[in-house]
Formats: C-alpha cells, structure tokens, sequence
C-alpha cells in the first residue's frame, strides 16, 4: 500500500511555542491520487506520533480519513554537520598525537636527568683513590647541554599542545552548536505522515498537518525607550527561543503562549444512574471473532521442522510452545524476538487472558478480525520451526522455582476490550513461534523506538538550558492566567539549543518618571519608571533595557504587569537630587504623677534639585506601630498613609510618605515627628530605644 503511495513535500509555516514543547504547523500541496494513499515528508524525527493531525484547506469535497506516522530509512548525504564531525574527529587524534610526543618528551627528560657519576667499588685492603674532576665536570656539561636541548624542544611541543586543545575546543563547540535538524547517524531515517484522503482523484488541495514537539522553551524580554518629559514610552517585547526539536524554523510564524502544552484537556463525563430493567444498548466493543482455519496457517512452518541453533541464542533459553515446562502448569513466557530479514513479527505482551478460541467467555482475546481498513497479516516465511526446548539444569541441592500462580479466567459474557487494544495501530501480530493460543493474533504492545526516544531525551535537555539574566519562566509569572503573543513578523531559528531573540511587537504603556528615597534607611534618591498596563494582556516578569532619550541606561528586571496594574522599575541613584535627613529625640514624662513616659521623636528632611528640570519626589519615613491599647502614638507631621492596592506597590504598616514638586535647582524642607507615650506599667528598665 505506502511502497506505491504519492509522495508530498510539505515547508513549516508557523510555529505556537508553549512553556516547554511547541506545536508546529506544516502546509502541503498537490493533487489527490487516484488511490488515496500519500506520503508527506519533511516531518522531524522527535515528533510525538500521538499530536498529529491532518485537514484539507479549501476543498470540501476532500478530507482525511486516516493518519499515521511512519519512520523510512535513506541512504547518508553529506552536510554541514558530517563534515564539523569528521573535523572534531581529526584533531582528535591531533590532540591525543601532540599530548603523546608531549609525554615521550618528558620520560627522555627524566632518562637524562637520571645520568649521575657512580663510583666504582673500593676493596678492602685499597687506599684512597683520586677523583677524576674532569671526567665529572664532563658528564655534568653533557647532561646540562642534553637538558637544555630536551627543554627547549619540550617548549615547542607543549605550545604545539595547546594549539590543538584550542583547536579542538573550537571545533567541539562548534559541533555542539550546530544544528540537529541534518541526522547524525549513519543510516539516518526521516519521519513521514501517511494519509488516506477521500475525494475525488485529482483535484487540487492544501493540507494542513499539525504535530506537536518536545525541545523548545521561551522566555520574555523586553526594550523600553524612554524621553525625559514625556507621558508615554516604547515597550517592545522580544523573547529568547530556543530550541532543539531537530528541524530548523526558518521564515515562519511564531506564536508564544504560556500554557503547558502537556495539561490534560479531556473532559469528564457523568453518566446517568437508570433504575429499572431497562438499560441503554452498550457501545459496540471492536472485538471480531478470530477467522476459521487460523491454525492451519502455520502448518507448512511446523511441518519444516526445529529451527537451527545460532551462538547468540545460547545466552537465552527458548522454550517451544507445549515444551520445556511441567505439565499442568503456566508456561514461561516467550524469549524475545530477532529483529532483522526473516525474523517472525514482534511479540506482543500478553495481556494475562488464557483460554482456547478468543469467543466470548473464554480468555485470550483475539483482534485478528479487526477492522477491515488494517491490511491483513502475511504468513509466515517457511524455512523456520519452534526452536527446541533446553533443559536448564539446576544447580545440586538448589530448590526447584516456585511455578507461576494459575491465569484467573476472565468473568463470563462478551470480552470487554481496553483502549489499548482498540488503538487497531498499535495492535502488533504475534510471530508463529508463540504459544498456540496467541500466534497469528494481534495484541497491544508495540516495539519502542529507541531512536526517537533518543531524539526526544536530547530535545527535551533544552529545559535545563542556564536562563539569560533577570530571565523568569512564563509560568512562573504568568500566574493562574494564560496568554499568547503572537510575533508581527516571521523569523527564523534555527535547531541548535541556543538562545535567539525574536522581537514580537510593539505594547503601548504609560510612563513617567519619579523620584524615590528612605532616608531613614539610606540617603540617597533613587530614579524610578513608573508604568502602567492599559492593554488587555499582562506583561510577564522579565529583563528590560531601558533607553533614555536615546542612550542605553541600564538592564532592569521587569516584575509581572497585569492589565491595568502600575509598578515601579528601578533605574539606578540619581546623583542630579540630594537629600538629608536629621532626627532628635527628647525624653520627659507627663501624668498626674508622672506615670506617663513621653519619647518625642522629631524628624528634618531636606531635599536639593541640581536638575535641569522638574522632579517628583517621594519620601518615606516610618512611624511605629503598636498593639497595646495604653501604648499611644500621637504623629504630627503633614505626611499622608498610603493605601496599599492603589499604589504601585503595598506598603508595610507604619509608612508614611510626603510627595514633594521640586522645580529646577529648588530646595525643600520637609519636617515632622510622633510622641511615644507609654505607661510606666508598660515601660522596660533601660529598655527605650533612642534613635
């Protein structure tokens, strides 16, 4: 059916990238075949076979009536990637030939370094003898001339040495960099869509296939300019992608959301409770009952006799369907099957259903009438039998196993099938070296594919990728709430797990400028933007570049910003504003008998604009707070209390703040203070804080 299928090029078109995961859109065009049947290539290898889904654009007359994916092997091309591959390899062996000389040029240093002057033996009965000085100061000479041969040569090689880890350093990141939408493997295998389409032959359509992907993440960013004076700015949203999903997005539409791609989205249903002897009909379950004469379809492989031993059997125990086991109890369950030409098809898991005939009532289940769209199962190749049973001795005095607990038969009436074994794709035919109850059969379990599992672990590395600073995960910011921003222009990124930006557009915001200090906590005014939301979308939490009156300032964190919220983003001290604040204290007491201490605190604050033009600037100053009833607090002072929600940020209990208009190169002086009294019953021994 597919050998002869059309074959369909297809390009991405947009891309909706999710907190972790994307789901990519690809178009493809043609003309319905006379069959059908279709192949549309260009998918990537680390796609999701569950996410795929297929529609005809503009023809009404022709849709989908099946969709699967299927995986093709091609023969190797040459590419960008295989050549920076042979290229790491090569330096490679460079690197390991210099650090080689490298070591064989300190052991020949070490050698001669070794070379001292040995004296001979002095027997008993012989006098002193003369040193001979000249053969000394001799050997000494060579071995310093040597040495300084072996070092200077030492030198070139380790320069030589650090050439190629440089080199090989570069390379290695340059392969690492590079992009995984070309395979690796020497055999590399591609990812196809195969289609079944109903329609009339011919016709002209578009397809629209959607697929999600592991391997891409995305983070917020943002560029805000900035003109002194005026009550509006330009906020531009950009974001950091990146991803590694194995193919490269290039010239499409890219869409950021900040849901979880991965979240449930059925929906519960509640049944009704009926009462009474009448019930509504079941739903058809897909069972069929197994064909006549399944069993006389693996005649001709019994018939050919007991397969022959191969070494790599060895090492497993084959037993043969009715051999091998003690009579009356379960048998083991099969080896696994060779993979390769003239292997039987996959094993399936047995589902735990025993019983002769798949009818209803009896236990092991069969699929093999399954739906008439599955093309029926081809027999077996003859030349191959049950292999023959080997006795596994035991070990002398070793007891025997305990045997498997007896299969529960199923509760009797008609077999209700799982949703495993109705996933008719999955379904995969049992070999004829199963049992005779199984073989011939379809049962759920399909063979995993390591390499696209492969695929989507080093897809899935990109989540761990270090974020860019003041950087936080859209669902960490996003809240409860989810959103989408969908980029004004098509961009291109490519697969190779590093960060790109992508500018998505323009948000209008509010703006102005205002002055903040503590002097109570440090003297200094500090310069804030104070912006506000009047779209109908939130600002996620990120790194913003603030650019004023046309020269880069700084790069501030951005807090989150829902629609019509107002924050503040710092920008850093303002050397242009002074401020200084003085504070004195004086202690006495009141009261019929002076029972009442009174700590009156007075407070100076000083501002000074050196600014070329107008400011506003907002104090704050604290007053204490306190829960005893005969504690009281009185203030005088103009000071106003903020209400924590309007502002742009909550305030603690006790802030006050006054909110100065400073013309240029004006002054101000602000001044108020409270009076602590306190009971003499409530007062500590030494226990009054100055300040």
């Amino acid at each position: 059916m597919t050998a002869e299928a059309a074959r369909w090029g297809s390009t991405l078109d947009s891309v909706v990238v999710y907190a972790q995961g994307a789901l990519c859109r690809r178009l493809a065009r043609g003309s319905v075949p006379p069959d059908g049947w279709l192949r549309v290539t260009g998918l990537p290898r680390s796609l999701d076979p569950g996410s795929l889904r297929a529609r005809v654009l503009g023809a009404p007359g022709v849709r989908v009536t099946e969709a699967r994916v299927e995986v093709e092997a091609e023969p190797p091309g040459t590419g960008a990637p295989d050549d920076v591959r042979r290229e790491v390899e090569r330096l490679r062996d460079e690197y390991a030939a210099a650090q080689e000389r490298r070591e064989r040029q300190l052991g020949l240093i070490e050698e001669v370094r070794g070379l001292r002057p040995v004296s001979p033996p002095r027997r008993r009965d012989e006098g002193h003898r003369r040193t001979p000085a000249d053969a000394w100061l001799e050997l000494a000479g060579f071995v310093d001339e040597r040495l300084t041969a072996l070092h200077s040569r030492l030198v070139e090689l380790e320069q030589a040495l650090l050439r190629a880890e440089q080199e090989l350093i570069v390379a290695e990141d340059t392969l690492a960099r590079a992009s995984t939408d070309a395979p690796s493997a020497h055999v590399p295998t591609t990812v196809c869509a195969v289609l079944t389409l109903d329609g009339p032959a011919g016709a002209e359509v578009e397809l629209e296939l959607e697929y999600g992907v592991p391997g891409a993440v995305w983070v917020p960013a943002y560029r805000l300019t900035h003109r002194q004076g005026d009550g509006t700015g330009r906020l531009v949203l950009r974001a950091s992608v990146a991803q590694r999903t194995g193919e490269d997005w290039t010239g499409v539409r890219i869409a950021l959301a900040t849901a979880d791609l991965r979240r449930r989205t059925d929906l519960p249903r509640l049944r009704s409770i009926r009462i009474g002897r009448r019930q509504s009909a079941p739903a058809p379950s897909g069972w069929r009952e197994p064909p006549a004469g399944l069993a006389d379809l693996f005649a001709g492989y019994d018939a050919a006799g007991p397969r022959p031993a191969t070494p790599a059997a060895s090492a497993a125990v084959p037993v043969a369907a009715g051999a091998g086991y003690a009579p009356g109890s379960a048998p083991p369950p099969p080896p696994p099957a060779p993979q390769g030409y003239g292997a039987p098809m996959p094993v399936a898991v047995d589902r735990g259903f025993s019983g002769p005939a798949g009818r209803p009532g009896s236990g092991d289940r069969s699929f093999a009438g399954a739906p008439a769209a599955m093309p029926p199962a081809a027999p077996a190749a003859p030349g191959f039998a049950a292999p023959p049973p080997l006795a596994v001795p035991a070990a002398p005095g070793a007891a025997a196993p305990p045997l498997p607990p007896p299969l529960t038969p199923p509760p009797p009436g008609p077999p209700q099938p799982s949703d495993a074994e109705l996933d008719y794709a999955a379904l995969v035919l049992s070999g004829p070296d199963e049992r005779g109850g199984r073989r011939g059969r379809l049962f759920p379990g399909a063979p995993v594919d390591a390499v696209a599992a492969e695929y989507r672990r080093r897809a899935e590395a990109v989540a761990a990728l270090p974020l860019p600073g003041h950087a936080v995960r859209p669902r960490e910011s996003a809240g409860s709430f989810d959103h989408r921003f969908d980029a004004a222009a098509r961009a291109d990124v490519p697969s190779d797990g590093t960060w790109h930006t992508v500018t998505v557009g323009e948000i209008p915001v509010g703006l102005r400028t205002e002055y903040l200090c503590v002097p109570s906590v440090e003297q200094t005014v500090y310069a804030t933007l104070v912006l506000s939301n009047a779209t109908d979308q939130a600002l996620l939490a990120g790194p913003v570049e603030v650019t004023v009156d046309g020269d880069f300032l700084l790069t501030a964190a951005l807090p989150t910003l829902a629609p019509g919220g107002v924050r503040r983003v710092g920008l850093g001290p303002a050397d242009g504003v002074r401020v200084t604040r003085r504070t004195h204290l004086r202690e006495s007491t009141s009261g019929l008998r002076n029972n009442t201490t009174v700590l009156d605190h007075g407070v100076h604050v000083e501002l000074a604009n050196r600014l070329a033009r107008p400011v506003t600037v907002e104090v704050h100053e604290r007053v204490p707070v306190t829960s005893e009833p005969d504690v009281r607090i009185e203030e005088r002072a103009d000071w106003a209390v903020p209400e924590n929600g309007a502002g742009p940020e909550d305030h603690p209990p006790g802030t006050r703040v006054w909110r100065v208009d400073l013309p240029a190169g004006g002054t101000a002086a602000l001044d108020g203070g409270y009076q602590i009294r306190i009971p003499a019953g409530k007062a500590l021994v030494g226990g009054n804080r100055r300040s």
